[in-house]
């Protein structure tokens, strides 16, 4: 379509450029063209905002998957397009007739081009990622695009003239721009791939958690490098380019990336020796008290009893002190301490405080086995000091309302028998001095 458009140098593309396009555009034919490629676009617009409402409400409304409802969705965009392209055939059909006779070789490379943006937008629909999808999308149409009006070539052109020269390899924009897609395709390529590898073995049942989660990262790093390494080579750049640069980025991993990288190799030192696994409970040095419900590459996620998710990073876990409630044995002794009166009969309190925390109302959380115990502790002030102790496997239900379940059970059985929890009070006598004569 573009004759007479050399590969001189880039002004003189830019110059033969500028000159085909006022000696194309402004042509009478060219400016028909574009008059009916506008109205068609016109009437797609007005068309497609007609029946967008009816149909986003027929596929809401509708008992689809939700997975579904997604692709039903992102494919009802598509109908502004459809609609348009239908119009232009119509009118195309009317304008290239022997009545009129227009030329309509510009119309065809755009009704073609509409064609390839609807097949393209519904074959990238199995990319999940809205980004990643629209990315594609576009990449590929632009692609097909210039294919279409027949300057592909030209434009692999003036891409690969601009460049410079590394050494005997030569460093151009196309180069860079082959690149970027190569890498884009096979890296997200790698991660659906590691995505599904890592689906299935979770559901493996003879690997741990924790060996599940190592092994689906080491497979997701592995692929994701060959994926990189491809793509940079199948682009024409000579890998051994990245060794004159190799010091000054691993510097700079070194300086900028410290605490990333740290924290990359801290989780991995944590899966391999298990000192902390997903659905473990555990308690840091500031208080924060819960289970581990997914480990990433850089962080740990913590979920508490009220539900917030601590984002602790994995370096944290190797430098300083955690407790792990559930590592090695789930099994986990709690201790509530009370005291009475005087006036009671110790032995008959220990009996009491054993038996109140079996029969507490804890659907069963409390232990036979090891059974509670209580033991006087202390003769103090005002009361008999005891401390009693059970056991529990579910920490991570929670050990406060246990407690607190064995506490109002303590608290039953005491008012039931007549045993009484003393308080600090204070007894003030008052001497009246008598007063001698003057």
């Amino acid at each position: 379509m573009i004759d007479g458009f050399e590969n001189f140098n880039i002004a003189l593309m830019l110059q033969n450029l500028i000159s085909w396009c006022g000696g194309y555009f402004l042509n009478p034919n060219t400016l028909i063209q574009g008059v009916i490629i506008v109205t068609s676009f016109g009437f797609g617009f007005v068309f497609y905002r007609l029946a967008r409402r009816s149909v986003e409400s027929l596929i809401n409304k509708s008992d689809l998957p939700g997975k579904v409802k997604r692709i039903a969705n992102n494919l009802r965009k598509l109908l502004f397009p459809f609609i348009t392209l239908i119009v232009i055939f119509m009118i195309t059909r009317i304008a290239s007739s022997d009545l009129i006779g227009v030329d309509v070789s510009l119309i065809n490379g755009m009704m073609k081009a509409l064609l390839a943006w609807i097949i393209i937008r519904i074959m990238a629909q199995f990319i999940e990622n809205n980004a990643a999808r629209n990315a594609f999308a576009i990449t590929i149409w632009c692609i097909a695009a210039l294919s279409i009006f027949g300057i592909l070539d030209q434009t692999t052109e003036i891409l690969d003239s601009i460049g410079f020269n590394i050494g005997e390899f030569r460093l151009s924009a196309l180069a860079v721009l082959k690149s970027i897609i190569y890498l884009f395709i096979l890296i997200y390529f790698a991660t659906f791939v590691s995505s599904l590898v890592e689906r299935r073995i979770i559901k493996s049942t003879s690997l741990k958690r924790s060996s599940q989660v190592l092994i689906s990262k080491i497979i997701r790093v592995v692929l994701i490098a060959i994926a990189v390494l491809i793509g940079v080579n199948v682009s024409g750049i000579d890998l051994s380019l990245f060794a004159v640069f190799g010091g000054a980025i691993g510097l700079g991993i070194g300086f900028g990336l410290q605490k990333g990288i740290s924290n990359l190799f801290s989780g991995m030192l944590l899966l391999v020796d298990r000192s902390i696994e997903p659905g473990d409970v555990i308690e840091l040095d500031n208080g924060t008290f819960g289970w581990v419900n997914h480990m990433a590459a850089r962080y740990t996620e913590i979920v508490t009893r009220d539900n917030k998710s601590f984002l602790i990073p994995n370096e944290e876990f190797i430098t300083q002190r955690v407790v792990n409630w559930s590592h090695g044995n789930s099994l986990i002794r709690l201790e509530v301490s009370f005291g009475v009166h005087y006036d009671s009969d110790p032995h008959f309190v220990k009996k009491i405080a054993q038996d109140a925390a079996v029969n507490a109302d804890t659907a069963g959380r409390v232990c036979q086995d090891p059974s509670p115990v209580c033991h006087l502790v202390e003769f103090a002030d005002s009361s008999l000091n005891f401390k009693l102790r059970f056991w529990i496997k579910d920490a991570q239900h929670g050990v406060t309302n246990i407690r607190g379940d064995v506490m109002l059970a303590l608290w039953d059985a005491f008012k039931e028998n007549g045993i009484q929890i003393p308080y600090p009070h204070r007894e003030v006598y008052i001497h009246q001095v008598k007063q001698g004569k003057s």
